[in-house]
């Protein structure tokens, strides 16, 4: 059982990588004419945070995605990676 929980942490590891990287070459390559269709994306979430104020305490909670294609080549090469290891 022990090495099912691994591997699907690991899985889960390969994928984040593969999502920072490929979003990171994605913004980096977005600026040069040939490789403009890697940056090429949609942004989803939470435009304006939500607020709760409680006079005590105030709460703020926000979340944004931004998907590019890079990203989504970067899910494909963690995936085949993992199935590779």
């Amino acid at each position: 059982m022990a090495t099912r929980d691994k591997n699907i942490w690991i899985l889960i590891v390969f994928i984040f990588a593969g999502i920072v990287v490929g979003g990171l070459l994605g913004e980096l390559a977005s600026g040069i004419d040939f490789l403009w269709w890697l940056g090429y994306g949609q942004n989803f979430g939470l435009a304006q945070p939500v607020v709760l104020d409680f006079s005590i305490i105030s709460l703020t909670f926000a979340i944004q995605f931004k998907i590019n294609i890079a990203s989504i080549i970067g899910i494909g090469v963690a995936l085949f990676i993992y199935r590779k290891t």
